[in-house]
Formats: C-alpha cells, sequence, structure tokens
C-alpha cells in the first residue's frame, strides 16, 4: 500500500455518486507498501478502502482480484469485499486510474512476530487454498521463474551498489532456478504476498486477510514457502524452527501436505526469498522521489536465500 496518485474533492465526489455508499467526509492516504495508491475512505455511512491501481498492476487482470476476492468472501474467509456500483460493477475510473473501492477489515497487523501468530496463519493459508479451488478466473504468476531474469535484468547495473558482488550471486541463482525448479506440484489460488503486514488480529485472533494484488495460480506449497519467509525469521536474521513448525502443523490439519511438497519446501522457500529480493531491488533502484511510500531493504532478502541455499534437510525448518 503506498499513495502515488493524489485524488481531488471534486474527483472524488463524481467517483462515489455512483455507489450507494454516502459522500466522503475524509480521505486519508496509506503509507505502507509499493503496489497501489491507498486510502482510508470514510463517508456518511461508514469506512471504506479505496485503491487507485498504478504502474505493476495490468487493468486486464482486475476482474480475477476483485472476482477472487468476492469467491472467497461468499466461502467465509475474511478479506476485503469489493463495493459494487449501482450498475454492478466493482471497477471504475479515478484520476486517471483504474479504482476499486472494499470493505474496511478491523485489527491491526502484528509488529512482533511470536509462535502464536504462525499457526492461525497456517490455518488461514490453508483455508484459502481450500476456498479458491473453485474459482474459475485463471491468473499465471507472472512473478514466478519466467519473470525472474526480467526483473533482474532491470537493476543489474546498479545491483553491485547495493551489496558487493550482487549482480553475479543474483544471476547464478536465476541460471539454477531455471534448471531446477519444482514441476508437477498440487497448484490452485495462491495469495503469493501474505507478509505480516497484509493480516490483520484483535487480540491474538486473525481477523482479516488483505492485498490480493498478487494472487494467482501457482504451487500452493510455494505459497507456505512464501510464508516461511515471512514469518518465521527473527530480527537478528535466524529462522525460528518453532514458528515453522506451528505455521506448518496448523496448515497440514486443514489441508495435508503431500511428501512432494514437504520435500520441494526448502528450494521452493529459497525462491521465493529470490522473488521478493528481485522485486525489493528492483523498487529500491526505481521507486520515484517524493512518493508517499516506504522502501523495504532487498538485503533481508539476500539474507534469507543464502540461508535456504545451506538447508540440508527438512529438520532445518523444524519438521
Amino acid at each position: 500500500m503506498a499513495v502515488y496518485t493524489e485524488v481531488g474533492d471534486a474527483e472524488l465526489d463524481a467517483f462515489l455518486a455512483d455507489y450507494d455508499i454516502g459522500e466522503a467526509e475524509a480521505l486519508k492516504g496509506v503509507a505502507e507498501g509499493v503496489e497501489n495508491s491507498n486510502y482510508l475512505l470514510t463517508t456518511t455511512k461508514g469506512q471504506y478502502f479505496l485503491t487507485l491501481y498504478e504502474k505493476r498492476v495490468d487493468p486486464r487482470d482486475l476482474p480475477f482480484f476483485l472476482g477472487l476476492l468476492d469467491h472467497l468472501a461468499a466461502r467465509g474467509i475474511n478479506c476485503p469485499k469489493p463495493i459494487h456500483g449501482r450498475d454492478g460493477q466493482a471497477i471504475r475510473a479515478l484520476a486517471g486510474k483504474p479504482a476499486a473501492v472494499t470493505t474496511f477489515l478491523h485489527g491491526l497487523w502484528p509488529r512482533r512476530i511470536g509462535a502464536q501468530h504462525c499457526a492461525p496463519i497456517g490455518r488461514a493459508l490453508a483455508e484459502l487454498h481450500l476456498a479458491g479451488r473453485d474459482f474459475a478466473i485463471k491468473r499465471p504468476n507472472a512473478l514466478s521463474v519466467a519473470g525472474w531474469r526480467p526483473l533482474f535484468d532491470g537493476s543489474r547495473a546498479h545491483a553491485d551498489e547495493v551489496a558487493p558482488g550482487l549482480a553475479r550471486e543474483l544471476g547464478a541463482e536465476i541460471d539454477f532456478f531455471e534448471a531446477n525448479w519444482p514441476r508437477d506440484l498440487p497448484a490452485g489460488v495462491i495469495h503469493a504476498d501474505l507478509f505480516p503486514d497484509n493480516v490483520f488480529f484483535l487480540h491474538e485472533r486473525l481477523s482479516g486477510l488483505i492485498d490480493f494484488y498478487f494472487a494467482c495460480n501457482d504451487a500452493l506449497a510455494y505459497d507456505v514457502a512464501i510464508c516461511l519467509n515471512a514469518w518465521c525469521f527473527e530480527p537478528d536474521g535466524s529462522f525460528n524452527t518453532t514458528k515453522a513448525r506451528a505455521m506448518i502443523q496448523a496448515y497440514d490439519e486443514v489441508r495435508p501436505l503431500a511428501a512432494a511438497e514437504r520435500a520441494a519446501l526448502p528450494l521452493l522457500a529459497r525462491g521465493a526469498a529470490l522473488r521478493f529480493l528481485l522485486t525489493r531491488l528492483y523498487d529500491w533502484l526505481h521507486t520515484p522521489a517524493g512518493a508517499l511510500v516506504k522502501r523495504k531493504d532487498p538485503l533481508e532478502y539476500l539474507a534469507k536465500l543464502r540461508f535456504h541455499r545451506g538447508v540440508t534437510s527438512l529438520a532445518d525448518y523444524g519438521l
């Protein structure tokens, strides 16, 4: 979440005239994240979330994203639900950008991750995977292996300014994964970005999942691997096996991982670390000056990548 595009009062009023959610009382930009322009919208009828879709979101993908939210919400997943206008449409234009309004979820994302957060994450992720099984629209993962080299090419020239030798190391990793990425694992709809700032808790209860704008069809275990990276490392860079075990056990209670998925986890986790290293590196080098956005340190994921590269068995993940 971020703010790249400013919205004027008059154009907001005209935009809201197509909905039955009241008149605008306040619009506050949200600075976290890097993808879209996001606002907390308060109207005479309540609070909502307003998103303007920016450079990395293809407007052709919006029916998938918003349709998925409708689909998951109907199946009991607590996620933002798109608000449809009087004409039934959830996607409109605002300030020259595609835009949508969704319901507002209450809760806070956890700043200090504990093992007590990881079991609910594992359970919620498995429930999401099951709920998405019959979603009809398909969207390939544009940020899987085939997308890594073009992304790297956009940062290669300045990568060594971030860390000495980084360009060479990243090139070798991409070579490796292009030859060794796991195939034929169980697949379906994945969130693909279930980081702590995309999960809300009320006290110790998980209250909602947000930011589905990387969701796609891919290996379900890859989503688990993303969560291992996002939730199970300590601030000092060490991997917490207690958190990983809690997450996987809770996931297994809802959707048991197959033997092939468990065996592939180290490679999938290493690939997930590379994917987020590459996008963080690109954004670190290309975020527009003056954008209301918090850049994320790519070197955090370089350390995680190196950890996974040294894993010799599932015991290193507490499994």
